[in-house]
């Protein structure tokens, strides 16, 4: 199966249809009137639907066990055909589209059975995603704001050259993934002068994001926060916590770091652990969810 561990848990809900014709409004009818020799078709549809929906990994092997908070199943009987809506939701890492499909199928299949000793011309028409919601695609539009993100690398001895950077190219890689353009990359030394000096430039230059990594540890040499919430108009808490909840799932260490997030101005500021695995955690935490942040401040001009 596919690795979501990098993934959150969010809201999935997914609609889908699927369309059993009939021979003739007669089958309908007795559909309704539950007068067909198997039994009551709708009930006995829903309840496969049920069964279907919770057992999908069982069914499909690239599907992913998960708790299904919600299913609903709603039927149409139009006078050559019954429409089936499955609706599923859950709040977990991945989607529920397979999910509602294989509902639908399942009930359109079940029906499909139980009418055939009496319509030989009844048949599955199609079977249909209507809509999903959930996750990052919800946040596709982020790719319209063409904001610029600068990444700075807080490190002595990756400035000094004696070591080689790789949480600041994670940072650049995932958001590269996610279609994001990086502005500026560069390194310079742990120092609150140096860091400070960097953060007033790039708020200067309208940098929508500037993201730094290393420093946030409890050594003396980690002073990135400090050098950066003096700077601060307005803390945002809930991203630093966001980033911290998702890190300690992954490792009880992840509690020591002290992550900064904020705006100075109209300019978001990230500090992130330097660590390589730390950084890469924090973007999988917080974006693209985080640019939201820019569709509340007021005139935010998406086509800059």
């Amino acid at each position: 199966m596919v690795d979501i561990t990098h993934k959150i848990s969010t809201l999935r809900t997914a609609t889908a249809q699927a369309i059993v014709n009939v021979g003739s409004p007669e089958t309908i009818q007795a559909v309704l009137s539950k007068t067909v020799p198997k039994g009551d078709v709708l009930e006995v549809a829903r309840t496969a639907g049920l069964f279907a929906v919770k057992n999908t990994s069982n069914a499909i092997p690239d599907c992913h066990p998960m708790p299904i908070e919600f299913t609903g199943i709603q039927f149409e009987c139009l006078p050559n055909a019954i429409q089936i809506e499955v609706t599923v939701k859950t709040i977990y890492k991945t989607g529920v589209e397979v999910e509602a499909m294989h509902g639908a199928s399942i009930v359109a299949l079940t029906i499909y059975d139980m009418l055939k000793p009496i319509d030989k011309k009844v048949e599955i028409a199609t079977i249909k995603l209507l809509h999903k919601k959930g996750g990052k695609s919800d946040f596709a539009d982020y790719q319209d704001m063409h904001l610029s993100i600068a990444v700075i690398v807080c490190s002595d001895s990756v400035a000094a050259g004696t070591k080689e950077d790789s949480s600041g190219k994670i940072i650049v890689s995932k958001l590269e993934k996610l279609g994001m353009t990086i502005a500026d990359y560069l390194v310079i030394p742990d120092g609150v002068a140096g860091i400070q000096e960097k953060i007033h430039h790039y708020c200067q230059q309208k940098t929508d994001v500037v993201i730094l990594t290393g420093g946030t540890g409890l050594s003396h040499k980690d002073v990135t926060p400090e050098a950066i919430l003096p700077l601060l108009d307005r803390r945002i808490p809930g991203i630093e916590e966001a980033i911290r909840s998702y890190g300690q799932e992954r490792t009880p260490y992840a509690m020591l770091s002290r992550s900064v997030a904020g705006f100075k101005g109209d300019t978001l500021i990230l500090a992130l652990p330097g660590s390589t695995s730390g950084a890469g955690e924090s973007i999988d935490a917080v974006f693209p969810s985080v640019l939201h942040v820019f569709k509340l401040l007021n005139g935010y001009n998406h086509g800059k």
